[in-house]
């Protein structure tokens, strides 16, 4: 009996080494740049396998090494693919020169400042969070380079009342 229980909980173990390791990682969001859709302390998951079979794709909810302490990790939204022009007036995005329609940022959460145009290297997104009076994103430490990029946010399990996939 006692070995039919190791040996079940040795393969649980491994499959869930597996899952975290190479497929899925769970992780805390830290900090209000990503309101109203992600709050500070919830937990979600994070897809780390996607990347390695399609693309980053605009809108995709990335988490990723932070450029300027690879020791710290971000969450934010892509906004701009390697080509893509991207320029901020008065709080309005505009990409390759037509203003984007961010449905996901209520009104009291844009930033009214203006930012220079920005041509998105190869090999490099443009990225940033949902509350953008309170971000710090590709407007202050340019685009974040492919290689820092380690996973999509795709789940939120917790807390239970918001459990769900994430848009």
């Amino acid at each position: 009996m006692f070995r039919v229980w190791a040996r079940d909980l040795a393969i649980a173990t491994a499959i869930a080494a597996f899952i975290i390791l190479f497929l899925y990682q769970p992780v805390k969001v830290e900090g209000n740049s990503m309101l109203p859709g992600l709050e500070d302390q919830e937990r979600i998951f994070i897809n780390k396998f996607v990347y390695r079979v399609g693309k980053i794709e605009r809108g995709d909810i990335v988490v990723f090494h932070y450029p300027r302490d690879p020791s710290k990790s971000y969450i934010k939204r892509v906004i701009g693919v390697p080509g893509d022009q991207v320029r901020i007036e008065r709080g309005h995005v505009y990409r390759n020169g037509e203003m984007i329609e961010e449905w996901y940022i209520p009104a009291e959460y844009a930033d009214q400042r203006n930012f220079a145009e920005v041509l998105v290297p190869p090999g490099a997104y443009y990225v940033l969070g949902d509350y953008r009076q309170m971000s710090n994103d590709s407007r202050e430490f340019g685009p974040v380079q492919e290689r820092h990029i380690y996973g999509k946010a795709v789940f939120v399990y917790w807390p239970f009342s918001k459990m769900g996939a994430l848009e």
